[in-house]
């Protein structure tokens, strides 16, 4: 899932406003952005497996350090320190925590049996992704109403605004769609490089999110 980690990441803005969207979205996308990092120095494992699911052609063997239920626990605690450390009031922080910790619940629903619960346990998932029609009916829906709950009441201060948002969103949506139909890379080593990429996201939406003003509501 992706769009989906991003939706609850942008809803979590609606619920605090007060936080930049930016920490919302490192939030959501934590294991992701450290995933890719893991690869390259060898403590995780990914197989270029093209059937494995219909969605994606990888094949999750080893990923306890970014996936794992208790290290996504550990993650959100260092996020929400840091969070809190750089003037994030407390509330927000500890829904950034729980945004961390989310993803583990959002990969169960999408992926074949690859989730665990701590390095080591049985694996766990739904495999929402043996089917491209649902997983985009669940992830298309759930962009949509965030981006609704965000957008409302709120207003860009300019065009540049606007143009920075809306192509976040266009890119985002259309590499996540694309995904089953683009070529596999050819190495997991590639996949990891190319992953990399993830950590633009996050300055993305936030430099984004800074321009948009919130209307003041009226009785």
């Amino acid at each position: 899932m992706f769009v989906g980690h991003l939706a609850l990441a942008y809803a979590a803005k609606r619920a605090r406003p007060s936080t930049n969207v930016g920490w919302y979205v490192a939030a959501a996308i934590t294991a992701d952005l450290l995933w890719p990092l893991f690869l390259l120095v060898g403590i995780e494992e990914v197989r270029i497996a093209p059937g494995t699911t219909e969605f994606t052609p990888f094949a999750f063997a080893s990923y306890p350090a970014s996936h794992s239920l208790l290290m996504l626990l550990v993650w959100g605690f260092v996020l929400m320190a840091v969070a809190r450390a750089a003037g994030v009031e407390k509330r927000a922080a500890w829904l950034i925590m729980a945004l961390v910790a989310s993803h583990w619940v959002l990969d169960w629903v999408t992926h074949a049996p690859d989730m665990p619960l701590w390095p080591g346990s049985t694996k766990f998932g739904l495999g929402l992704w043996n089917s491209l029609p649902a997983t985009y009916a669940v992830e298309a829906t759930m962009w949509a109403a965030a981006l609704v709950l965000y957008l409302q009441h709120r207003h860009a201060r300019n065009w540049k605004v606007r143009l920075g948002f809306w192509s976040f969103v266009a890119v985002t949506t259309a590499m996540w769609a694309a995904g089953p139909f683009s070529p596999p890379p050819p190495s997991s080593r590639a996949l990891a490089w190319v992953a990399l990429v993830g950590w633009i996201a996050v300055p993305w939406a936030g430099l984004a999110d800074r321009g948009y003003k919130r209307e003041v509501q009226r009785a």
